[in-house]
């Protein structure tokens, strides 16, 4: 039996790989050991689900912050990706068969958790012929039903393997934000994120608004895999064009010593000259710092992002 616990049994397609050095973490990046009564709480109502998070998968340093407000972000689909990127902390392998009773348990975990924003990523599935979008809908119509007024934000694989129309599906259960992260720029994409295509990952965020142009897009990026300003404003540019209106990016944080090296910390004054330039680029919204990650803050985020798409309209 694997033990998802062990690195070399969550991650087999690293495990013979040279260890990459691990730089010693500035002041600026370190975070307090998660605890705390809310913690514990959500953890709570997390294992009595049997929910999956990706704030424990993925090993995101805003656990404890997050978790001791009741904020978690559920990962569906179970806990085994089909893809195995060089930065992600997901385990790689053969995934189980899905659950169907899972959207129910997601959305009873919304309720009792009592969140007006949730957050709903997923494992990468190309064993599956629409890659989980079915499954996806159905969590979202699962989380609508018992809790009307949450509002639903998804982070989704990228539907690389499945056929153009089961973006429709996802999109049909109307989820207010649609976030797809490109990750990174797209020179280091054949050694950061090797299954993926840059242009593809554009192109399905650029669908997204042209089937239903009332859904938020969202996309992010991380930064210290070896890009440079320039790079990083053109992919600003790239959202830009297929009309992306909240960008996030974050320091990547090396999970192991198999994973891909970091190249640099990167400066907080560097992460507010990218929020500046985004936001000169006509993001609705921005979120740049060396702790942002995908769900951080989410809920007071997409407040933010409703208010500033309602101002851009009062404008005309």
């Amino acid at each position: 039996m694997r033990d998802l616990k062990i690195p070399e049994q969550r991650h087999p397609e690293k495990a013979h790989r040279p260890d990459n050095a691990q730089p010693k973490k500035p002041a600026w990046i370190r975070v307090k050991a998660p605890g705390g009564k809310g913690y514990a709480d959500t953890h709570k109502i997390m294992r009595d689900n049997g929910l999956v998070t990706v704030c424990e998968e993925a090993g995101c340093p805003n656990v404890g912050e997050c978790w001791n407000q009741g904020h978690a972000t559920m990962m569906i689909m179970g806990e085994i990706c089909t893809r195995g990127c060089t930065f992600c902390n997901i385990a790689t392998g053969r995934p189980d068969t899905l659950d169907a009773f899972e959207p129910g348990r997601v959305a009873h975990a919304v309720e009792k958790l009592g969140l007006n924003h949730v957050v709903i990523t997923s494992v990468d599935r190309d064993d599956l012929e629409d890659g989980g979008a079915d499954h996806f809908a159905q969590t979202i119509r699962a989380v609508r039903h018992r809790s009307p007024a949450t509002t639903i934000e998804i982070l989704t694989p990228d539907f690389l393997k499945c056929a153009p129309e089961v973006l429709e599906v996802v999109v049909e259960a109307k989820p207010d934000v649609f976030n797809h992260n490109l990750e990174t720029v797209p020179g280091l994409y054949p050694g950061v994120r090797p299954g993926a295509r840059y242009f593809h990952s554009l192109r399905l965020l650029q669908r997204v608004k042209e089937l239903d142009p009332s859904i938020f897009t969202k996309s992010g990026i991380m930064v210290g895999l070896g890009e440079d300003a320039p790079q990083v404003r053109q992919v600003m540019d790239d959202m830009r064009a297929a009309d992306v209106d909240f960008l996030t990016i974050g320091q990547y944080l090396q999970p192991t010593p198999k994973h891909y090296a970091v190249d640099r910390f990167v400066t907080p004054e560097e992460f507010a000259a990218y929020e500046k330039a985004a936001f000169g680029k006509g993001f609705l919204m921005v979120s740049a710092t060396p702790l942002t990650r995908s769900s951080y803050h989410a809920g007071d985020d997409f407040a933010r992002l409703r208010a500033a798409r309602e101002a851009k309209l009062a404008q005309g």
